[in-house]
């Protein structure tokens, strides 16, 4: 008897003209970005400033940063500057998902903090929890939906999988039992995690902690790149386009573009991500499929599709293909992968073939941070006057807020629970540099898609990596 061939074989598609149909008219641009709230930019620094700190990027940990910096001492004198706009990058484009883990899920937690697991569950607890707070105390409308996030099993060897996860926070369905959740013919269970999982509206948070920094006073400016540091003795002077920052102590938030500081530029990699989203489905679609709860989704492949319903009955499909371009080039045109939007498009069929007549009105990418250990790191520079928090792959709306956290209080030189654990004290691996980079890129690709259709087990090239302390996901 034959094997049955993995949900998502590559070598089985949906009729193409389905394909093209579905895909036909898509916008190329970030549904999220298209919100009739979206606030103008503020202007650019033009000449020179001083300041007690400076943040240096706008995306959620530099918003967190300034935001959190000036809410415990307002005399503070903050300046965040954003090369572009707020929320144009990872900010404004991701899936929405808060989830609470500060170590991009409990295996990768072990193999990399396993002795500090507990402690690190705790922060994150702690910090999720603050996370809802602040949005509660700032009247920060982004959408925040509590329901959960439901990991399902479309592949024999991940229900035992599931199974052996349950826990105190958690449910397990079997097949029949998921169907009152969610129907589709691929899946064979799914296991609900209840605590520390919601959803947002990304760029509503972000222009929301953005509202919430110019209330307080920071100052904000925008399009306005900053292209080196230099160690001034008592300050740290930032240069920009049109103009300079200078300040006692800097943050630098920059997650997946280049860094400012040479000796971090090869502990991070920008690899591209990219989403689908549905036109608003209707009634009668929503009770085909019988997603009626907010609450998320992903599959459990080490190629994982991640998917969530919008306000407005639309659905967000993402993931699968984590894309590297050559030579770690971060650029425009990299935002679309028509190769990536049909193999997304297919996957959603496949997966949904009660919508088949569903189009898609938004396809687009974007770039995120990846590190070695898949968690962030911290650190230090120039004598205490920086700080620096990158890595969040992918899993950064929640733990850039803790990432925040970790660098002020590296800047004010405290003694806590957060600097003492390795996250702020031992770096990832580096990554290896061009040329071999991409090609060891696709290598690895190659095996993580040889390992999800053999029932999740990992070939020697993986064992290998993992045993040098490499992780790798999609």
């Amino acid at each position: 008897m034959a094997a049955t061939p993995p949900a998502y074989d590559l070598a089985i598609r949906t009729d193409e003209q389905r394909i093209r149909k579905a895909l036909a008219g898509a916008a190329r641009t970030p549904f999220w970005l298209e919100d009739p709230g979206r606030p103008a930019p503020q202007p650019a620094l033009n000449g020179s400033t001083d300041a007690d700190l400076l943040v240096v990027g706008g995306g959620y940990c530099g918003l967190w940063t300034a935001l959190i910096a000036k809410e415990a001492d307002p005399s503070l004198d903050v300046v965040l500057v954003e090369g572009n706009e707020i929320a144009w990058a990872a900010s404004g484009r991701n899936g929405g998902f808060v989830e609470a883990s500060l170590t991009h899920g409990t295996e990768n937690g072990r193999r990399h903090f396993a002795d500090e697991l507990p402690i690190l569950d705790a922060l994150a607890a702690e910090n999720f929890a603050g996370f809802e707070a602040t949005l509660t105390r700032h009247g920060i409308d982004a959408e925040f939906q509590k329901e959960g996030v439901l990991a399902v099993a479309t592949e024999p060897h991940q229900v035992d999988e599931l199974r052996a996860a349950v826990t105190g926070s958690t449910t397990f369905y079997d097949r029949d039992e998921l169907g009152a959740l969610v129907k589709s013919p691929l899946y064979r269970a799914g296991l609900m995690q209840h605590e520390g999982a919601a959803l947002v509206h990304p760029a509503k948070l972000a222009w929301g902690l953005k509202a919430a920094c110019l209330r307080l006073g920071v100052r904000i400016y925008e399009n306005t790149p900053v292209t080196d540091i230099k160690d001034q003795g008592a300050t740290v002077r930032a240069a920009t386009w049109a103009g300079s920052v200078r300040a006692r102590r800097v943050a630098l938030a920059t997650n997946g573009f280049p860094s400012l500081l040479k000796r971090n530029r090869l502990l991070t990699v920008p690899i591209y991500d990219y989403v689908l989203m549905t036109e608003p489905l209707t009634d009668a679609q929503v009770r085909e499929i019988g997603w009626v709860r907010r609450f998320g989704i992903s599959d459990t492949s080490r190629q994982f599709h991640y998917y969530r319903m919008t306000s407005d009955n639309r659905i967000l499909w993402g993931g699968y293909d984590a894309v590297y371009h050559k030579g770690g080039t971060i650029r425009p045109e990299h935002d679309q992968n028509p190769e990536t939007f049909t193999r997304l498009a297919d996957h959603f069929l496949r997966t949904f073939p009660q919508l088949g007549d569903v189009k898609f009105s938004h396809a687009w990418g974007g770039m995120i941070d990846m590190c070695t250990q898949l968690a962030a790191f911290q650190g230090r520079a120039m004598g205490g006057k920086v700080a620096y928090s990158s890595g969040f792959t992918g899993l950064g709306v929640a733990a850039t807020r803790y990432g925040a956290t970790v660098m002020l209080d590296l800047l004010d030189g405290k003694d806590t629970v957060r600097t003492r654990v390795k996250m702020a004290k031992r770096k990832p691996l580096p990554i290896p540099p061009e040329p071999v980079l991409y090609p060891a890129v696709r290598v690895i690709r190659n095996a993580i898609a040889r390992s999800d259709r053999n029932g999740g087990r990992d070939g020697l090239i993986l064992k290998a990596a993992n045993a040098f302390g490499f992780s790798f996901d999609s």
